[in-house]
């Protein structure tokens, strides 16, 4: 008989730059219950300190990488892994695990260290706001990294990962710029090195490549006057950022239009320091 699940089955995934993380696991509710430690009268709470937790409730917790990741300043290779974690008062455990076939409590009568991939130990913190139903979120993400959270009742654990963007980006724009590089690859090469603040001349070069290239646009001559200013060459980046804007205002782009009045503005303010 197909009946709800007390704990139900849930699955995110998350695009970090150019990779993605998927992770797969089972939400149980605190419903009253001490979950972590132990209860008042000194009896285990629902997770006792010191023994294994599979992240979640039901087959273990997975997590897939789509490329090689860096997990606080460790190497793990893309992929999937079983979840689980070490609970104490002051500190967690969290294992990154190769088997993942463990179900239920077989997870911990059968947990085999030697086939762990990785484990870090982390400080978990207090958060006021309570979390009834187990949630695994990501928070301040990037073109770099992201944090993946783990929040249950007031307990918080926070697990930095990070991806080698740029390594990845370095290759994708070698082959993109030996194989008849058109106007929009100039352009996203050069708004890609504006984001990320570095290769700044090499991406005037290739934003102007575009433009005589590809004609103007809105966003073309946004991204040039965004780098412009990133060389503090303020007054031409409001001549660029002025085109922009009209070009905005042809095609209805208000957003645009505001972004570029607002940028002028601030570059005027700063073209007047610099004088």
């Amino acid at each position: 008989m197909n009946h709800p699940k007390a704990s139900p089955f849930a699955r995110i995934e998350q695009e970090v730059g150019l990779s993605k993380i998927t992770v797969e696991y089972s939400r149980p509710s605190a419903k009253g219950r001490t979950l972590f430690g132990n209860q008042p009268n000194g009896a285990p709470g629902l997770v006792p300190y010191g023994r294994i937790w599979r992240v979640g409730a039901n087959e273990s917790t997975k997590i897939t990488f789509s490329t090689n990741v860096i997990i606080g300043d460790n190497s793990l290779e893309k992929g999937t892994y079983a979840l689980y974690a070490f609970p104490y008062e002051n500190k967690w455990e969290i294992v990154f695990h190769k088997n993942l076939t463990h179900w239920g409590e077989d997870g911990r009568k059968n947990y085999d260290p030697n086939e762990d991939a990785l484990r870090i130990a982390l400080l978990p913190t207090e958060v006021k706001d309570f979390q009834e139903s187990f949630l695994i979120s990501f928070d301040d993400i990037d073109h770099n990294g992201t944090l993946m959270n783990w929040n249950w009742g007031t307990t918080q654990i926070s697990i930095p990962i990070h991806f080698d963007t740029k390594a990845i980006m370095k290759v994708q724009i070698a082959d993109k710029l030996s194989n008849a590089p058109s106007a929009q690859t100039y352009y996203e090469i050069a708004r890609y090195y504006q984001e990320q603040n570095i290769h700044t001349n090499e991406a005037k070069e290739y934003v102007e490549r575009a433009i005589e290239l590809g004609g103007d646009t809105y966003y073309f001559h946004r991204v040039r006057s965004l780098i412009l200013a990133d060389l503090k060459m303020f007054d031409e980046a409001i001549t660029a950022a002025k085109i922009s804007m009209k070009l905005a205002e042809k095609e209805g782009k208000d957003e645009f239009v505001r972004l570029n009045q607002d940028n002028i503005a601030h570059w005027k303010a700063l073209s007047i320091i610099k004088k």
